[in-house]
This record gives C-alpha cells, sequence and structure tokens, in this order.
C-alpha cells in the first residue's frame, strides 16, 4: 500500500533527530580533542537548531467551497475520529489560519481581531504584541472541545459597506467578489484577522505547519498571505471541485496569487476534490474514470501545470475511510496517492537540502580539524629531529638550544602587530558589509517606491518605482560582493604570507554566494508585482493599504539581508578562528620543546623517554585522523527508512 503523509513525516523527523544525534556527537568529539574552533561551534549549534525546528509549512489555498477545510482533516486530523477543522457547507474558514506546535506554548487558539487591519502594523509585527490577541485554551485530547474551539474561525461580523470597504472586503469595481449582504444592508466579513493554533500534535510536533487561507475576498485584503507567508511554503495545495472544474473566481486566485513564483522553493499542486460526485451508478468505471481524467487533463492545460501535478480525489470519502477503518472507501478516494505525492515532493526535497547542509558542514569540520592536526603532526616531527640532534651532545649545546627556542618564542609573540593588522583591515571592510545590509540601508533602498505609496490617489508609476527600488537592492548585494572578493584577496595574500613566515597553513575561506540573495529578491519582486498586477491596484488608493504592503516588503527584504549577515557573520569567525587556532597551536609547540628541553637538563637519559612519548602521540594523531574520517562519513552517509543508527552506537563510536 501507498506510504501515506503522516508516515512519510515520521520517517523525515526520525532522519533528523538521527542527524542531530551524529552531529552532536562530530562536535563533542572535536571539542574534547580541542579540533572545534569557535566558528566551527556555531556552524555546528547553526545546524543543529536547523535540524531540530526545521518546519515544513503546507498551504491549502481555495475559494470558498472546495472542500479545503475537509482535506485537511482527512490528511492530518483523521486520527481523531471526526472532524476537527470546521468544514461544512458554505463559508467555514473565514480568516487565515495557521497550526504548528512552539513547546515554550501552551495548547491554545490565538485570534488577530480584524479591526487590527484598521492599523498600519504589518501582520508580522503583531505577532510580538500578543496582549492584541483573543486566546483560547485547547485540550489535545478532548476532539470535541478541540473542534468547538476551531469553530471561531468561522466567526463574522455584519458591518456597514462603508467599514467593510475600509477593511479591505468590499470593492465597488469587483462587486462580484464582494462578501454577501443582508437584508439591512449590512456586510459580512470575518471577525478574525488571522488565528494561530498551537497544539501538540504529533505531526505538528514533526515540524508541520499547515496553512489554512480564506476565500479570494480574504487573500486579496491580507499582502503578507500572497507576498510572504504563501511563497515561502513547501508547497502549496490549490483545491478546486471536480464537478465545477476551474472557475472564473478559482482563476482569478491562480493567476493572482498562486501562478509560479519563479523562486523554486515551494512545489504546487492542484487537488480536484469532490469526485465523488462524479460516481454515477448508471456509468460504468471506465466512463467515470475518462471523465475525471478530462478534467484533469482541462484543468492542468488551463493552469500550465504538467498533468502529474494535478490530483484527482475526495477529501469527504477519505476522511471517512479512515474513521471507519474501510481500506477498499480509502483506495477508492484517491487520498493515498495524493498523500505519497505530497510526502515524497515536500518531505524528498527539503531532505535533501538539509543533506546538503550537513555534507557541507561536516566537510568544512573535517578540513578544519585537518588542518589543525597536520599543524600539530608536523610540530611533533620537527621537534623529533630536533632532539635526535641532542645525542651526544654537553649541557652547554643543550643550554644554547633551549635559548634559540625561546628567543623564537619571543619573535614570534612581537609578530601579534602583523596579525592585528590584518584583522584591522579585515574588520573596516566587514563594517562596510553590515552597513549596507542594515536597517538604515534598507530604508534609504526603499525610499523612493515609499514617496510614491505615500502618495494620494492611484499610483500609476507603482510599478516603475517597484523597478528602481529593487534595482537598487540588487546593487547592494552586488557591492557586498565585491567587498567580499575584496576581503578574500587579502586575506588569501596574507595568509601566504603568514604560511611563509611561520609555516602556518593558513586557507582563507570561500566567501558566502550571494547569488541565492538576489534570486530571493527577484522572487520577492515578482510576488508584488504579481500581486498588483490584476485587481489590486485598485486598492493602492487606500494609504492604510500602502502602509501594509510597504512594511510587510521590509519586513522581508531584512529577513533575506538579516539571513545573508549571519552567513558572512559566520565567515567572517571562520578565518578569525583559524587564524586563532593556528597561533595557539604554535605558542603550545614552543611551550612543548621548551618543557623537553628543560627536562633533558634535569634528567639524563630523558632524551629517548621524550623521543618516545612523540612518537607514540604522533601515532595517537593516526588513530585520531580514522576516527575523523569515520565520523565525518557518517554524516555523509544518507540513512535508510528505518535502518537509523542508534546516539548509543554513534558515542560508543567515537569513544572507540
Amino acid at each position: 500500500m501507498t506510504e501515506g503523509f503522516n508516515e512519510q513525516l515520521g520517517r523525515h523527523d526520525a532522519w533528523r533527530r538521527d542527524m542531530s544525534a551524529r552531529l552532536k556527537t562530530l562536535s563533542g568529539w572535536l571539542k574534547e580533542r580541542e579540533l572545534l574552533d569557535d566558528s566551527d561551534a556555531e556552524r555546528v549549534q547553526r545546524l543543529t537548531e536547523q535540524l531540530r525546528s526545521d518546519k515544513v509549512t503546507v498551504a491549502f489555498v481555495a475559494e470558498f467551497s472546495r472542500g479545503k477545510s475537509e482535506l485537511i482533516n482527512a490528511v492530518f486530523f483523521a486520527g481523531y475520529g471526526r472532524r476537527i477543522m470546521p468544514a461544512s457547507a458554505g463559508r467555514t474558514t473565514m480568516c487565515p489560519t495557521e497550526l504548528g506546535y512552539d513547546a515554550a506554548l501552551p495548547p491554545c487558539l490565538r485570534l488577530l481581531p480584524i479591526e487590527t487591519r484598521l492599523e498600519p502594523q504589518a501582520l508580522l509585527e503583531w505577532r510580538s504584541v500578543p496582549e492584541q490577541w483573543t486566546r483560547v485554551d485547547l485540550d489535545v485530547n478532548d476532539p470535541e472541545q478541540l473542534a468547538a474551539a476551531m469553530e471561531k474561525v468561522s466567526e463574522v461580523l455584519h458591518v456597514s459597506k462603508d467599514a467593510a470597504r475600509k477593511l479591505g472586503f468590499w470593492h465597488d469595481d469587483r462587486v462580484d467578489d464582494n462578501p454577501p449582504v443582508d437584508a439591512n444592508g449590512m456586510v459580512e466579513v470575518p471577525r478574525w484577522r488571522h488565528a494561530l493554533i498551537n497544539m501538540a500534535h504529533p505531526l505538528l510536533k514533526q515540524g508541520l505547519v499547515v496553512l489554512d487561507t480564506p476565500g479570494l475576498n480574504a487573500i486579496g485584503a491580507e499582502p503578507e498571505l500572497t507576498i510572504n507567508l504563501i511563497p515561502q511554503a513547501q508547497a502549496v495545495v490549490f483545491i478546486l471541485g471536480a464537478d465545477t472544474g476551474v472557475t472564473k473566481s478559482d482563476l482569478t486566485i491562480w493567476r493572482e496569487h498562486l501562478a509560479s513564483t519563479e523562486d523554486g522553493t515551494g512545489v504546487r499542486f492542484v487537488v480536484l476534490n469532490k469526485i465523488d460526485t462524479l460516481w454515477d451508478e448508471l456509468s460504468t468505471q471506465a466512463q467515470i474514470e475518462a471523465q475525471i481524467q478530462r478534467q484533469c487533463v482541462e484543468t492542468a492545460k488551463t493552469l500550465d501545470l504538467p498533468p502529474e501535478q494535478v490530483i484527482a480525489l475526495s477529501a469527504q470519502k477519505g476522511l471517512l475511510a479512515k474513521v471507519r477503518g474501510e481500506s477498499s472507501l480509502l483506495e477508492q478516494s484517491r487520498l493515498p496517492s495524493f498523500e505519497h505525492v505530497l510526502g515524497e515532493q515536500v518531505l524528498g526535497t527539503r531532505q535533501s537540502m538539509l543533506e546538503e547542509a550537513i555534507a557541507t558542514s561536516a566537510n568544512r569540520l573535517r578540513a578544519d580539524a585537518l588542518r589543525t592536526l597536520g599543524l600539530r603532526k608536523r610540530e611533533m616531527t620537527e621537534q623529533v629531529l630536533e632532539l635526535k640532534g641532542l645525542r651526544g651532545k654537553n649541557h652547554s649545546v643543550i643550554r644554547h638550544m633551549r635559548s634559540r627556542i625561546e628567543r623564537e618564542k619571543s619573535d614570534f609573540d612581537r609578530s601579534a602587530a602583523s596579525v592585528l593588522a590584518v584583522r584591522s583591515v579585515h574588520m573596516k571592510l566587514l563594517r562596510e558589509v553590515f552597513k549596507l545590509l542594515g536597517n538604515s540601508s534598507i530604508k534609504t533602498q526603499l525610499a523612493g517606491l515609499a514617496t510614491t505609496l505615500h502618495e494620494s490617489g492611484v499610483k500609476l508609476g507603482v510599478k516603475r518605482a517597484y523597478a528602481h527600488s529593487f534595482d537598487n537592492l540588487r546593487a547592494v548585494v552586488h557591492q557586498v560582493q565585491r567587498l567580499e572578493a575584496e576581503i578574500h584577496t587579502m586575506l588569501t595574500a596574507s595568509f601566504k604570507q603568514l604560511n611563509a613566515e611561520y609555516g602556518f597553513s593558513l586557507q582563507a575561506a570561500t566567501p558566502p554566494d550571494m547569488e541565492r540573495y538576489l534570486h530571493d529578491l527577484a522572487a520577492v519582486e515578482h510576488s508584488h508585482l504579481q500581486y498588483l498586477g490584476m485587481g489590486n491596484m485598485i486598492q493602492l488608493a487606500r494609504p492604510e493599504f500602502c502602509e501594509k504592503l510597504l512594511r510587510a516588503l521590509v519586513a522581508r527584504v531584512r529577513s533575506i539581508f538579516e539571513t545573508a549577515l549571519g552567513e558572512i557573520e559566520l565567515w567572517n569567525k571562520s578565518s578569525a578562528s583559524q587564524l586563532d587556532a593556528q597561533l595557539r597551536e604554535r605558542r603550545r609547540a614552543f611551550g612543548r620543546r621548551i618543557e623537553a628541553i628543560r627536562r633533558i637538563q634535569d634528567a639524563a637519559g630523558g632524551l629517548d623517554t621524550r623521543i618516545t612519548e612523540i612518537n607514540d602521540q604522533e601515532s595517537e594523531l593516526d588513530d585520531v585522523l580514522k576516527r575523523l574520517d569515520a565520523l565525518t562519513a557518517e554524516l555523509k552517509t544518507p540513512a535508510n527508512a528505518g535502518d537509523f543508527a542508534s546516539t548509543q552506537s554513534l558515542r560508543e563510536a567515537a569513544l572507540a
């Protein structure tokens, strides 16, 4: 039987925990042997945190009454034996809802009032103001209470047309998209702007985040959904009705909010739900299958998608089959095929990215450790030759050698000035990089766009302002690239000189690749222009909408630049830590040489004893090299499902 998403997520979680254990074992082993410098320790910490808290976000998007919440229930919450997310006929999910797990918070539902849309703060900013959210505690062991609490995301208010217009739900130029109006002329709008559900569901604890979005009207009124949350999801599932195919409003959502973001970070699936409406007792199975297949082909053609990304199923029958344990109905619902494809593409891609990050870190840890071990081995070899040269020599010669080593040590200590000079130039250039990627720089580059958005009336030149602002941002990244190259050239020359003068094995690390951040900026620009390319241009006449759009953009660009800064800081630490490590090793070597001569002076016969000790230490270094290779190979070997090495066995291997 096809493996479902739940099982695949469980395997992915087990793999992450196993890799985290291997990484912890390697870093602990390196630390015990003083082979883990500060930059490597930070690199390990970042990667461990990424493995621990790695999130897989799946966004479900649909117009009302497409069975979106029912699909969420069927895939993720069938184990409760009933519906958890409201999924009755009509408009159920009225506000965007995120389901996830944060161990620092109790199980609860937090709701942000719709009135916050009248304020300029972006949605991301409201997350850090918990007192503005209404909190409902959840009992995850009580399905009835849980389902009752979830009903709150369906709550509505009835407001005047003017109030609905200010909130972004009423559009005089798009009357077909406006929400219902009652007999008193009042407009139905969501009571809540956003919902955050924190619960210790097994899948959520493993890093799954589910984003349940409302229909077209609500999506269009919340720019952060389209330009931030949805594009950053690992998978977006767009649900249509198999009986209706692609309707006009479906096509609007797809074109304005979901069509390719050109960033390659997420997978797009289209689900033709409710195929059970096509199960006609007067038709043969072949006729039903042909009808479903025809709908899939036509949908793929309309949305310009590969046919394999359009999946037909019945969420309601799939949920019913899981609750009742009816395997034949489950297969007929085609839900397992969707779960398998979702897990294979989303989790497989995510795991590949993590595997690449782990392999890169393992290679860096090994290279840094090899440099230090090579330096130690060379120092030992030189010391043995030095000591063998003392055989048969009198105390005067030995005393002279000790004086020479002490002078070499003094000369080496005075060389600190040249090292400080290298660091001074390095830090001067880095400060320029930090300034370029800082908040003030972002505001400066977006100043022209901010001015355009703050103008009254319709902003006819807004696309030109966007293009200019993103050209500015790209110019900043290109300038950072040039500074990186300058720093790398300076370090390479300085390290080459230090290597020649002091016998170091310093190597300037490759600077972070800024191309990925240019790619991220292009994706953000595309999502904004796509958002404004259709019916949302008219909303730019509303100052509060423009302010939210600008704040959302600033928050996203800041996130990209902060990530780039983090990479550059780690690169800087790598160079500094490498230099510190080799300076430390050289000072220790001087200490060992002086101590060896002292012992020889104090005790006859100490010469051969010391030479034997060093030879034994060299043999130990050979064993360390073998263990290093074994432990780093463990990190780069993909673990098979159900065949993860235990933490205990890894620890035993490390201590062997």
